[in-house]
């Protein structure tokens, strides 16, 4: 009875149906979006083949390469022969679960992962982000949702990078174009999301930005459509890679307010 509720919500309405033809020209059109998008294939994986063929029909509507797996091992195998440009996994799966196969892609890449997980499963979603994981969806949700998401991790790092001057405080020099930040002649390895929240603080230098705001320039969506403990994950994961390349900039918590840099030199 479960399966068949889900398999429900993720029936085209004719809403939907209508407005698929016209998704890519908006994509195309809109400013948040590069060309870039068109050249970017998706490992996608979930058991649940309505699944698959929906989420694949509005991802490739919108102008993206997807490839559906039923496992998520075997998405795994795939991504070590040809990487892929964005990856998407439910975490419930026979075999290794979504949550196992994050953790072993963060070993190998910095690839953005979108975590799908079940309603009654709400608190996989911040374990996903502890493993690497860049946004999560809970199901059931509407597919053109999932499309809005994936534009939102991408339009941080390819809007404007051009024009955008390269950054530096204290030991961390941080580049848009070159998408990397440099502690003492290493490139730190971030994620695309932890690259954007770090961009985002690097801008305001050692000025404190709020949480909300945050969640505005990194994910592209309202503080009320995911939680803020999303902010304060990845702010850990970005401490961790600033702590272990040796950097002495420091990401501080404003207490109730937000994050900002400081030079622990200084």
């Amino acid at each position: 009875m479960k399966r068949k509720q889900v398999e429900l919500k993720y029936r085209h309405t004719d809403f939907e149906r209508y407005n698929m033809g016209n998704l890519t020209e908006f994509l195309r059109d809109s400013p948040h979006v590069g060309l870039k998008i068109w050249q970017k294939k998706f490992y996608l994986a979930d058991d649940e083949q309505d699944i698959r063929e929906i989420l694949t029909e509005f991802l490739s509507n919108a102008g993206y390469e997807v490839t559906a797996y039923k496992n998520g091992d075997t998405l795994f195998s795939a991504f070590q022969e040809k990487p892929c440009d964005l990856v998407i996994l439910d975490i419930m799966m026979p075999g290794s679960d979504g949550l196992s196969i994050c953790k072993k892609l963060r070993t190998i890449s910095s690839v953005p992962i979108i975590i799908l997980t079940a309603k009654d499963s709400e608190s996989d979603h911040m374990k996903g982000f502890m493993y690497g994981g860049d946004d999560y969806l809970i199901k059931p949700f509407s597919p053109s949702l999932l499309v809005v998401r994936v534009n939102a991790l991408f339009r941080r790092v390819e809007m404007n990078i051009p024009v955008k001057a390269d950054i530096s405080f204290g030991d961390v020099c941080f580049s848009w174009e070159k998408h990397n930040a440099i502690v003492k002649e290493h490139d730190i390895g971030l994620t695309m999301t932890e690259f954007s929240l770090l961009g985002c603080l690097m801008e305001h230098g050692g000025t404190a930005i709020p949480r909300n705001e945050i969640l505005d320039k990194v994910w592209g969506i309202d503080s009320t459509e995911i939680e803020t403990r999303v902010v304060d994950e990845t702010v850990r994961r970005v401490r961790q890679k600033m702590k272990t390349a040796g950097s002495k900039v420091r990401i501080s918590a404003v207490w109730g307010y937000g994050y900002k840099l400081e030079n622990c030199n200084e």
